[in-house]
């Protein structure tokens, strides 16, 4: 146990040199929460990765792209777990990192997972502070020396339907906001993406623990991504593996093939092995997709000072 929690402590440590600050995306009270006995909680699994659950209090920890290399583009990274976790470093902080080298500043988003007891609505929790992440950082765009019309939004697994409920749900916003500040993404990354709730393609841990364990059928169809495109679903990058036995692949494919009959722009990288869960090395390949990522963030101008 103590070795566990030396990892742990050790791994943080080395986040933090790389990360500036970390900051509550709410600045006084936080929506959607009531008192319990809720604690949060970090644990090192064995390989050494870091999970923390019972989010109580959503932060975003920075980190800001060197300024030599900085080119005005942000992401905000929501790392996945099946709404029961998150996978902070593998799918959160070591992917800033790779961002930062592209020149982007990363924020590394801690959300709220569903829960009852700390929730009166566990089912908006989890999108309540992906729209505040977004917001604060459009809102302070001046401070990170960012452009605030380039802000994506990228998430792994359970994290990827997060991104994509905010891509998608960002017309009609959740909570009370009195800033009229655009919560829509400028672009989406999806990698091994949560997406439909349907009977035959969702994660059932994912879909439990968001909506319930007998959700209605109007709540399914609201949180199944694929039928909630539209045209002004923001320019979508996908990864999947195609054997991949925790989240369907037809989840990335029914996701693009809805961008494409909205004429949404969207490139996907099918691998035919990686299985779930690998963050940025696929070790069945010697492709790397955060090249491919590099790529096509250029190719939109989103790299380019």
């Amino acid at each position: 146990m103590k070795a566990l929690f030396l990892t742990a402590l050790l791994s943080c440590s080395s986040v933090l040199l790389h990360a500036q600050q970390v900051i509550s995306i709410y600045s006084v009270t936080i929506p959607n929460s009531k008192p319990s006995e809720v604690k949060e909680n970090m644990v090192t699994e064995t390989g050494g990765r870091i999970r923390i659950s019972n989010v109580i209090q959503p932060t975003l920890t920075v980190f800001r792209a060197a300024k030599e290399k900085a080119n005005g583009t942000a992401v905000i990274i929501c790392p996945g777990g099946g709404y029961a976790r998150l996978a902070i470093d593998h799918e959160g902080y070591d992917v800033a990192k790779r961002l930062n080298e592209m020149g982007v500043t990363a924020f590394v988003l801690k959300y709220r997972l569903p829960n009852d007891q700390s929730q009166p609505d566990k089912s908006i929790a989890p999108l309540l502070d992906a729209q505040q992440a977004i917001r604060l950082v459009r809102q302070r765009a001046t401070e990170f020396n960012i452009n605030p019309a380039r802000i994506g939004l990228m998430g792994f697994s359970a994290g990827g339907h997060l991104a994509s409920t905010a891509g998608t749900h960002f017309a009609k916003p959740v909570g009370d906001d009195k800033t009229n500040t655009s919560v829509r993404p400028d672009f989406l990354m999806l990698l091994y993406p949560v997406i439909s709730f349907s009977d035959s393609l969702m994660h059932g841990g994912s879909r439990t623990n968001l909506i319930g364990s007998n959700p209605p059928a109007d709540q399914v169809k609201l949180y199944s991504n694929e039928l909630q495109v539209t045209t002004q679903t923001p320019p979508t990058f996908l990864v999947h593996a195609a054997d991949d036995k925790t989240v369907k692949v037809q989840n990335s494919l029914r996701f693009y093939e809805a961008c494409l009959y909205h004429k949404v722009p969207a490139e996907m990288h099918l691998y035919p092995q990686g299985g779930h869960g690998f963050g940025m090395n696929n070790k069945t390949t010697k492709d790397n997709w955060t090249d491919r990522l590099q790529n096509w963030m250029d190719a939109n101008g989103w790299l380019t000072k």
